[in-house]
Order: C-alpha cells, then sequence, then structure tokens
C-alpha cells in the first residue's frame, strides 16, 4: 500500500483494512490508558477514533491492546534452535521485534554465519535486527572458527538490517585504548554501539562511556546501574536462563530513571522460552512488582526503539507499523492474541500461518565439527602434589578456584568421583589442530559417565566433563558423529543426545523436540549423578577457563583478571 493510499484511509475516504474496535490502548507516548478503536490500513496504523468504515472488524470488547514487545539483545543462538523455530516460541508470546548478537556462531563460522542468521530471519514472522559481533574471538587467548577485525565487519553495517555494533565485552581493551577495539568502534560510529562492562565503574567506566558505548545489560546491582545511567548509558535489564537479575534491578525503575531502561532476554532456552516466555514474563514480573503498567510496557517497546533508532514501531500510533499485541489483564498479564504488520499471527498461545513462511530461506551451513580423532586422548601425567580445581557454583556463570591434592593411579591425575572431582577436556573442533585443554572440575555430582556438547561461550570447542576416560570418549565421538550437539554417556552407551547439525549450536527441528530432547538429557545427567539444575549450562561456561589455545604448550586454566595461562599443577 502507497502513501497516498494511507492517506485516504487515514481522512475516512475510503475503507481500511481493519479496525479494532473497543479496545483500551496502552499508549506508551501521553502515559495514559485510553478507549478508542485503532484502524489499520495495510502494514501500517493511521489512525485513532470511531466511524471509520473498514474491510473487518475485530472486537476487542474491553481488551487491552500494547505495541509488540521488543528484545533488546538476545543470542538467539541460545535456544539451540534456528531463528524460525525461535520465533515459533516468542511470537505468541508477544515479541515481534529482537535485536540479536549473533557473537555464538560468528565465533563458529565467522561472516557465514552472521550472513546465516540474516537470510534465515527474511520473510519471517518475527522482525529480526542484528548488531554485529564486536568480539571474534571474545579473547585472544580463545582458538574460534574465525577471527574478525574491523575490516571484515564494517561493509556489514550497510545492511538494512544491522542496526550497530553488539556487546564490546573487551572492556579491557576499550579503556586501554587498544587500536584494534578502537577501529571497530570507528567502523560503527554514529550507529549504536552496545556495552558489556559487568562491575566496570569509577574511572575506567569514564573511560568506557567515553568511547561512544551506549548500553549495558551486565548490572547486577541497583549500585552499579545508576552509576552507567548517570554516564548515560542505557541500561538493559537482563532475565536470562543462566542470569537473572530482574527481581535485583526493579528499584532501579522510578520516575526519572525508566525512560532509559530497557528489557533483554540474553541467553534463553528453550523450556523457559515455552513455558514461562520472554519479555512477556519480565512485564509479567514487573507488574506484580508495582511497577506502573505504561511504565513497563515503555521498557520493551518505546524505549530500545530510541535506543536503536527504530522510528517506525514501539508504539501504537499513526505512520508506525502494526505489530501490536492485546491480552484481557494487567493483573495476570498473558498474550492472547498477536498482529505482526496488521495480520494475525498467534492466538491463545499458537502461532497462526504466516503469508510469508513459505518464502522462508534455510540456507546450509558447512560443517564446523573438525576434530583430529586419531591423536585425542585424555590422560593428564602426574606432575606435581596439587592441581588447581575449577568450582562450578548452581545458577552463577562465575567459578570458583580451588587447590586440591590429585587422585593418582599409573602416574596419571585421575578423576575421582568419590571426592567429586571429574575431569574436563576441552577439544578444539573449528581447525583441526589436534590441541586439547585439560583439567578437573567439582560440585558437578556425576559419579559416572560423562557429557560432552559443542555449545561452550564463547569458542564453542568440544568441552567433555566425565567419570571415566572411555566414558568421555564416548560422548565426545557422539557429538562428532552428529555435526555438533549435546551427549550423556556410559562407557560404550549413549544414554541421550540433542543434535545440533547447524555449527554444533542450533537445531532446525521444532522447538519442542528440541526442549524434549534436552530435557531427556537432564535426566540422564542426573540419573548418572549431576547434582547441578541444568550441567549442561554449568559446563558450557565452565569452558572458558579450560581453553585449547594454539599457543598452549602446558595444561593449564585461564586466569580471567590477570589475562594469562596459570599452570594446573601447583607444587
Amino acid at each position: 500500500m502507497n502513501m497516498q493510499e494511507r492517506l485516504a484511509a487515514a481522512r475516512g475516504d475510503v475503507e481500511a483494512d481493519l479496525v479494532l474496535r473497543g479496545g483500551r490502548l496502552i499508549n506508551v507516548f501521553s502515559g495514559a490508558i485510553e478507549e478508542t478503536d485503532i484502524v489499520i490500513a495495510g502494514e501500517n496504523i493511521v489512525g485513532f477514533g470511531s466511524g471509520y468504515p473498514a474491510r473487518e472488524v475485530h472486537d476487542l470488547d474491553g481488551a487491552f491492546v500494547a505495541p509488540g514487545l521488543i528484545d533488546a539483545h538476545v543470542h538467539i543462538e541460545s535456544s539451540l534452535c534456528t531463528v524460525p523455530q525461535f520465533a515459533r516460541a516468542v511470537v505468541p508470546h508477544g515479541t515481534t521485534t529482537v535485536i540479536t548478537d549473533p557473537h555464538e556462531i560468528a565465533n563458529v563460522l565467522g561472516l557465514d554465519g552472521i550472513r546465516y542468521m540474516l537470510e534465515t530471519a527474511k520473510y519471517g514472522p518475527l522482525t529480526v535486527y542484528v548488531n554485529v559481533p564486536s568480539c571474534v574471538p571474545a579473547t585472544a587467548m580463545e582458538t574460534t572458527g574465525a577471527r574478525l577485525e574491523a575490516e571484515d565487519i564494517a561493509d556489514l553495517r550497510h545492511n538494512p538490517w544491522v542496526l550497530g555494533l553488539a556487546e564490546v565485552m573487551n572492556y579491557p581493551g576499550v579503556i586501554s585504548g587498544d587500536e584494534g577495539v578502537l577501529a571497530k568502534l570507528a567502523a560503527f560510529h554514529g550507529r549504536p554501539v552496545d556495552g558489556h562492562a559487568p562491575g566496570v565503574s569509577g574511572r575506567q567506566l569514564n573511560a568506557y562511556a567515553s568511547a561512544g558505548i551506549g548500553s549495558d545489560h551486565e548490572c547486577t546491582t541497583v549500585a552499579e546501574a545508576l552509576e552507567k545511567l548517570r554516564r548515560g548509558m542505557f541500561i538493559l535489564i537482563r532475565e536470562a536462563t543462566n542470569a537473572h537479575n530482574l527481581q535485583t534491578l526493579l528499584p532501579l525503575i522510578t520516575p526519572a530513571t525508566s525512560r532509559r531502561i530497557c528489557l533483554c532476554t540474553d541467553d534463553r532456552q528453550p523450556a523457559d522460552l515455552l513455558d514461562l516466555g520472554g519479555i512477556d514474563y519480565m512485564i509479567r514480573r514487573a507488574l506484580q512488582a508495582g511497577i506502573p503498567p505504561v511504565t513497563a510496557f515503555q521498557m520493551a517497546t518505546l524505549n530500545p526503539c530510541e535506543w536503536f533508532g527504530l522510528h517506525d514501531r514501539g508504539a501504537v500510533a499513526p505512520g508506525r507499523v502494526a505489530d501490536l499485541i492485546v491480552f484481557e489483564s494487567l493483573a495476570d498479564f498473558r498474550v492472547k492474541r498477536v498482529y505482526r504488520a496488521g495480520q494475525v499471527v498467534a492466538e491463545d498461545g499458537r502461532m497462526l500461518p504466516w503469508s510469508g513462511s513459505a518464502m522462508q530461506r534455510q540456507p546450509r551451513v558447512r560443517s564446523s565439527m573438525n576434530v583430529d580423532w586419531d591423536t585425542l586422548d585424555f590422560a593428564i601425567p602426574a606432575a606435581g602434589r596439587a592441581v588447581r580445581v575449577i568450582g562450578a557454583i548452581e545458577d552463577q556463570l562465575i567459578t570458583e578456584h580451588l587447590i586440591e591434592p590429585p587422585t593418582l593411579a599409573g602416574g596419571l591425575a585421575v578423576a575421582d568421583p568419590a571426592r567429586d572431582l571429574l575431569k574436563m577436556a576441552v577439544i578444539e573442533r573449528h581447525q583441526h589442530s589436534g590441541h586439547v585443554g585439560k583439567g578437573f572440575i567439582k560440585r558437578f555430582g556425576l559419579t559416572r559417565g560423562a557429557l560432552a556438547g559443542a555449545v561452550a561461550h564463547d569458542h564453542h570447542n568440544l568441552v567433555v566433563i566425565g567419570a571415566d576416560d572411555h566414558s568421555m570418549m564416548t560422548a565426545a565421538r557422539a557429538v562428532g558423529a552428529m555435526r555438533g550437539g549435546l551427549v550423556v554417556a556410559e562407557g560404550d552407551k549413549v544414554l541421550a543426545q540433542l543434535p545440533l547439525s547447524v555449527a554444533g549450536l542450533m537445531s532446525d527441528q521444532p522447538i519442542e523436540a528440541v526442549r524434549g530432547s534436552y530435557d531427556q538429557l537432564l535426566r540422564a545427567a542426573h540419573t548418572l549423578g549431576a547434582t547441578l539444575h541444568d550441567p549442561f549450562m554449568a559446563m558450557s561456561f565452565s569452558a572458558l577457563e579450560v581453553i585449547p589455545h594454539l599457543k598452549l604448550t602446558d595444561l593449564g586454566l585461564v586466569d580471567v583478571d590477570e589475562f594469562k595461562l596459570v599452570p594446573l599443577w601447583v607444587e
């Protein structure tokens, strides 16, 4: 529909396509809840008011209407699903637009991974904008499938679906003026640049903000968030599967601060997406905590649009895209119907046929499992009186640094399930280098068997944790045979598995099937004694500390504070 046709519909000279009659509008501009009809022509809202002629009328009978929800920062890969399946989970819950950072697939496939995400997002019921990954690899110590410098990513800023630069995780590089980091910032000068600066404050925060970084989603305390907000940064409150910050940060939301706050899910897995929801879950929690309704919806609609410059959406107003949600109660906020560009795409929690679905593209990606199986072994020769051990912590991304006496057998340091001392290995899977990092982990709980997976933030090498080398090898080889995935094994037997053939990170199967397979993995892991609620999530993030770096000559752990490798053995 062209502009002349939309204007004619707005004037009432011709029939509009659709009128939503008798709704109560959450007006994020006026701050009020208003009773009005909403007039839609083509993909756009063209007016408010009664008496408009229309080809179709939907009687809302007093239900609430709000803008479609916007996730301000999400890694779609963490859903373990491709974009179309991710959309099937989030659209029925009211999310109509996401700003995604394809950081995970870029660390496996580089520019090909970013292009894959852009291509698979086309023509779907979910609008997907991309922020270009800024840290591939995340640190100089990681062995990834690609390295992206400023000259590699600069041309992406011309893609209409690319907004800016994604979370700048290398905050030490920003603060110290690293030339490579500054070149990436310069390449996206004038565009939104998202931050990632956990715990950074004072003069270091001044330097970080001075580089033009305008948001942060890593705040864990109100004091930290206020300090960043005072420096002009948008605060993206996160409620992920692995990081729950909403409850702690609710006191941050006041009349003075709320318009600089957005909501995001960051990393959210299938069970949470399907059972709890995403941004709608955060709004529900905020409303239950007493946050004013219009404020709650502003944080999930208008605010992120203002940060990212998306002035065609984020509100219900003439000229804006007709992305809308309908719901019946503020006391128990549940999305009943979702409109995307004026079409009903979901109702009562179910996706409906989408006119563009036949055009959705599923390009193939190359295999990302390149392991040198012939040289792989998990033996750790004894070389000291004590070893450094990773201490897993339930529901935390951080771990503890422990020092323990090893259990020895035949001149080797071995796993000792009786002491909850398990062996851990990270196998380089991108370049067929044969490099392996080995170490030990506690508080994981396995009494027998092994877990393995190709999902390991941020390098996504092949990670194995086990009670014996035989089970570890079975699990690792099963992951390789699937071209990536997650596995639970004992001895020669694979007990449960989830194939993730797209970059070793995602499945193209229905998200309900992915969720079912993941549940089976968790049950199998707990049968083997795993005590953590989600041992695969813990394994993924613990793998940050045992990295198969190409220059690694000794077995070692990563000392994150000192940014160096420290020896496994302690004399």
